[in-house]
């Protein structure tokens, strides 16, 4: 199957590059992702393709795509034969959208719908989603050019041989108005702790992105909630602006925030030091001891010890590892990292927190040792 090299434990073990922690402003900025929506010349947009065209789109895309080696080998991955398992980590890896992997098998039946990425997933390529592509780089830390350079280099090399829809007047044609131009969307993920303890400050941030026309969701994007103090900040229009504005837009933001975030951060050690340590503390505590835990719960604690290991209340927890964790406590990575098949159903509800509470009890164990 088109699924194949894909082993589920293995897959769930090792994380993208992306988490490594080792860009800029990294005790603030987790990562920052330009995305490009494009599609081809002589076929409907995705809403309004038969599903013998959209296939057709994939068949042109898979070999183009497979013979640039994005990123690493390439993997291909055809959401129709994709079971719900590996759907579900895919999406919590941020390779691909709700939309184009829901969970309900009757919307992921629909033909032509994969993506494409490579082993370090800094790169995938969703086929079929809202355009015929959409494609998307991931970087550690506030690296948004080089995101942006390595996504503009594969664009160029695709755009010769796919032949993209394009307008002299309004640039690069999408499936939703509001990418119509550059097709581009910028993004950075932060951790926001200390702002979410000083909620009043952290509806300043909001207000300002808003102001200048940015957008603030929740770590997934779109319709998803803020858990653990993860935000993600980005563009909402495209039409009328470059590339380069648009990136500037971010570049221009968010150092402003990394350094309101850390100045709270500094107001409440040392107004709130020992309140601010009793709380690191024990969320420390609960995720070495649990026996049960939900996603959201976990979540919770997670970004109080990141912000603990960041302040030095927790000295010897390397960051990159609380950010694969915050990954592989999601559903999909429970069932994977527990040893479950691809094919095999989930773990009802109860029974995965507590798999998930062995799995955190087991990683900070190694920490602590």
């Amino acid at each position: 199957m088109a699924y194949w090299p894909i082993e589920p434990k293995r897959f769930a073990e090792q994380v993208g590059h992306w988490l490594e922690a080792s860009g800029p402003d990294a005790d603030v900025v987790i990562s920052c992702r330009v995305r490009l929506a494009r599609n081809l010349e002589g076929f409907p947009f995705v809403m309004r393709l038969e599903p013998e065209q959209a296939q057709e789109v994939a068949n042109r895309l898979r070999p183009l795509l497979e013979s640039r080696e994005i990123d690493g080998e390439t993997i291909w991955v055809d959401m129709p034969e994709a079971p719900t398992v590996l759907r579900l980590l895919l999406r919590e890896r941020y390779l691909v959208s709700r939309d184009l992997a829901p969970t309900d098998p009757r919307l992921s039946a629909r033909p032509g719908r994969a993506v494409a990425f490579g082993t370090n997933e800094t790169v995938s390529v969703m086929v079929n989603e809202e355009d015929h592509l959409r494609m998307q780089s991931l970087a550690s830390g506030l690296a948004l050019r080089e995101a942006w350079e390595r996504l503009r280099d594969l664009d160029r090399s695709l755009e010769g041989e796919a032949g993209f829809a394009c307008s002299e007047s309004l640039g690069y044609l999408t499936g939703c108005p509001t990418n119509v131009g550059t097709g581009l969307r910028a993004s950075v993920m932060l951790h926001l702790p200390a702002l979410g303890i000083a909620r009043a400050e952290l509806e300043k941030v909001f207000q300002a992105a808003n102001r200048t026309g940015l957008a603030v969701r929740g770590s997934y994007g779109e319709g998803s909630k803020a858990a653990g103090d993860f935000y993600q900040i980005s563009n909402q229009v495209t039409l009328g602006r470059t590339e380069e504005d648009l990136i500037a837009d971010l570049t221009n933001l968010v150092p402003c925030i990394v350094d309101f975030e850390r100045r709270v951060r500094s107001v409440l050690m040392e107004e709130q030091g020992s309140l601010l340590e009793d709380r690191v503390r024990r969320s420390y505590g609960m995720l070495r001891t649990a026996r049960s835990v939900a996603t959201d719960v976990a979540l919770m604690h997670l970004s109080n010890v990141r912000l603990g290991a960041a302040l030095g209340i927790l000295p010897g927890i390397p960051p990159a590892e609380l950010q694969r964790l915050a990954i592989q406590i999601q559903k999909g990575h429970v069932h994977a990292l527990s040893g479950g098949a691809l094919e095999q159903d989930l773990a009802d509800p109860t029974e995965r927190d507590r798999q998930r509470a062995a799995f955190l009890r087991r990683r900070f164990g190694e920490f602590a040792g």
